[in-house]
Parts: structure tokens; sequence; C-alpha cells
């Protein structure tokens, strides 16, 4: 099964729906998360993007394990993330974190990619990992910051946008 992935348009409002805590059940929870993101960032190391993250094994594992907590807690785990998001939303934190780097287009399609790789080996039914799909595809949009015109354009996080 392959997922579809649409176009980032730059200044769209972009609607999302946060993982549900039956994602984070059907995972296994902290651990499963734990298994889902790591094997996710140990094909992100080995794929196009591997540039955006430290080359440093000891720098990346913190990167793996930070965002680990992220997952973590959007997905209805315990707040083992809050003390990270300088008092910002969890998702408002995230896209204004990607605002440090230039991310295209290709490079979404890339973190997709390797996000789709790694979610095929787990095992839980389809249509609760199509849930927290949809939820990676939209809010992705939020974090591409620099267009193939040469344009840069920073999201910015409209609450009510999201939806419950």
């Amino acid at each position: 099964m392959s997922y579809e992935i649409t176009k980032v348009v730059k200044g769209e409002e972009v609607h999302f729906k946060k993982p549900t805590a039956e994602f984070y059940e059907a995972v296994g929870g902290e651990e499963g998360m734990r298994k889902l993101m790591y094997d996710f960032y140990d094909i992100i190391y080995e794929s196009d993007i591997a540039n955006f993250f430290p080359q440093d094994e000891e720098e990346f594992e913190k990167v793996k394990e930070k965002n680990t907590k992220f997952f973590i807690q959007l997905c209805g785990g315990p707040k083992v993330y809050e003390g990270e998001t300088e008092g910002m939303e969890l998702n408002e934190y995230m896209i204004r974190l990607h605002d440090d780097f230039s991310i295209y287009e290709k490079s979404r399609y890339e973190w997709l990619g390797c996000m789709e790789e790694a979610l095929r080996k787990v095992d839980m039914e389809q249509r609760i990992k199509d849930d927290f799909w949809a939820y990676l595809e939209s809010f992705s949009k939020l974090t591409v910051n620099t267009f193939s015109d040469g344009s840069i354009y920073y999201a910015a996080y409209t609450p009510d946008l999201e939806e419950k």
C-alpha cells in the first residue's frame, strides 16, 4: 500500500487532526512508539535528507529520543515532551523548530517516504495507520518553508485550523 502525498501550496490554510490515542495504544505505547520512531530515524539516516540531522552518532541518538518523546505526547501518551516546547502548543513548536532549516517540498516527500517505510513494518489495523498518516501528510506541509521559485514562506500556526 502506498500513501498519497498532496502538494504544498504556499500560503494555503492547512487543516489537520492530531493522531488519536488509539494509534498510541495500537503501536504498543511508549515502547512501541520508540521502536517505530527509532526505525524511522534509522531509515532517515540512510536517506537523501540525512544531512538535516547530526552525523555524530551520539547527537543523532539524542534527536531520536527527543523526537520520539514528541510523538509519544502528541499521540496521547504521557506528557514527556512538555518541557521542550518553550510554552508553545506542541504542533506550533514543531512548526517553528523547522524554521531554522530550508525545507523544500522534495525534503518533505523524502521524510514522508521514510515514515511510510517504517509504518509498513507496524502491525495494526490499517484505518489506525491511515489516521496517523493523515496527520503527518497534512501537518508536514506546515514545515515546508523554501520553494522552487526561490521564495521563503513560514507557515503560520492557526489553532482553529486544527480539527478536534
